[in-house]
């Protein structure tokens, strides 16, 4: 699964979504991590209630399945949840290194409902009837 970070130094998550100078995306999977790649943005990216500065972040970011930020305004999560990507939000300043090594231990586990859930982003759900079985 793709993993996109909002950061400003490319090392750490730092940075609002809105106002994050820089998405950085990696393929993640239970046994690695690979960096994808860095998507820049420039222009006045604090300018609240531009709404023109998320398309284009949202359009990056669309194949990913989650989106960490250091913080993220009420439409800005509107419109990644709306297309199935999950916001995590952290507290202070996190290396992106030590959150990919975490995520991979989850993924190795049991991972929660809500990341089994945005782990089948993407994928068709299948119903076989034929293994059914017909109660009477």
């Amino acid at each position: 699964m793709k993993v996109a970070f909002a950061t400003q130094d490319l090392k750490r998550v730092d940075a609002h979504f809105g106002w994050a100078k820089n998405i950085a995306i990696y393929e993640v999977t239970p046994e690695s991590h690979s960096f994808v790649e860095a998507v820049q943005f420039e222009g006045d990216l604090q300018e609240d209630g531009n709404e023109d500065k998320l398309a284009p972040k949202i359009e990056a970011i669309k194949d990913c399945t989650i989106l960490y930020v250091a913080a993220i305004g009420g439409s800005g999560a509107a419109r990644v949840v709306a297309n199935r990507i999950h916001p995590i939000k952290v507290n202070e300043p996190e290396d992106i290194g030590a959150i990919l090594v975490k995520l991979q231990a989850v993924l190795n586990g049991t991972p929660p409902p809500w990341l089994r859930k945005v782990l089948l982003k993407g994928q068709e759900r299948t119903f076989d009837f034929d293994e059914e079985v017909e109660h009477e």
